[in-house]
């Protein structure tokens, strides 16, 4: 689990679709898609998996088929993600790779535990854990908190962290810095889409920029001094106090399973004192 990120320093946002004309040539135009994504020369990619830049470019047009072996060996080069890899795969000719293990299966009970271990032990400050598409898996007393009278409706199950946070009757009212928090997550699901091309995350993504922005006011509930903040924050309000925090992801470093490769730990760092002393003051 050691692969952590702000969320700011996700890569920029490149169309994901696929090459005209890909469909039924095998996994070249994709790998071609990925190379310029990550925008690294045929012999840079050549040199990197141990190859030529003559092999590359018959991969990519189809010239030659890439044996299941260096399919995964440029997937890896090219930091494509696992599920993502699997469809490489299939594209040309192989089986899926990555198993695709439901959460909830006992072959990820040591995994759920030390996720609840995990988040628990970051109390009194708020954590969750949450899937490809924004459904919290789990979450400890510090995100209980800040969902304290947010309607039943938005709190059936599944949760939807995105859904929560930007919906008129969620956490949005409270927010106070809402446009420039909300501008934050829609260019994070941008990048997502663009990197997966998933059409549940584009599904909630077109829902949740539908929702009418509510009209927070901009100014705190009670004053405060200036913070110079290190760091993006959400400033919300919670029983006539604003608390500001951000936020940054883990994720699992090389996965081995779909599932596992898609969770994603979010903790929310107090970025000024007095948030701290709230936060200990109330759930100590």
């Amino acid at each position: 689990m050691a692969k952590t990120a702000t969320l700011d320093t996700v890569p920029p946002a490149v169309p994901l679709a696929a090459p005209a004309g890909s469909a039924g040539q095998g996994a070249g135009p994709l790998l071609r898609a990925w190379r310029e994504r990550r925008r690294v020369s045929q012999l840079e990619l050549a040199l990197r998996a141990g190859s030529s830049a003559r092999h590359i470019s018959f991969v990519e047009t189809g010239r030659s088929r890439p044996s299941e072996e260096m399919v995964l060996r440029l997937a890896e080069h090219l930091d494509v993600p696992v599920r993502e890899r699997n469809a490489l795969l299939l594209a040309a000719g192989y089986a899926p790779h990555y198993p695709e293990t439901p959460l909830d299966d006992p072959a990820l009970g040591a995994l759920r535990e030390g996720l609840e271990r995990l988040i628990q032990g970051y109390e009194p400050y708020p954590a969750l854990v949450v899937d490809a598409t924004y459904d919290v898996v789990t979450a400890n007393r510090g995100i209980t908190m800040l969902l304290e009278g947010v309607p039943e409706s938005l709190l059936a199950p599944p949760l939807n962290a995105m859904r929560l946070t930007l919906h008129p009757e969620g956490l949005a009212p409270r927010i106070r810095n809402l446009p420039e928090w909300r501008g934050h997550l829609l260019a994070q699901m941008e990048r997502q889409i663009a990197l997966h091309r998933s059409p549940e995350l584009r599904k909630l993504y077109e829902e949740v920029t539908a929702y009418p922005v509510p009209d927070t006011g901009g100014e705190p509930a009670e004053p405060v001094e200036p913070v110079p903040y290190f760091a993006l924050p959400m400033r919300i309000e919670h029983e006539g106090r604003v608390l500001s925090f951000v936020s940054s992801i883990s994720t699992f470093n090389t996965p081995m399973d779909v599932t596992v490769a898609e969770l994603a730990i979010e903790t929310f760092l107090p970025a000024d004192p007095a948030t701290v002393k709230y936060l200990h003051s109330t759930m100590s």
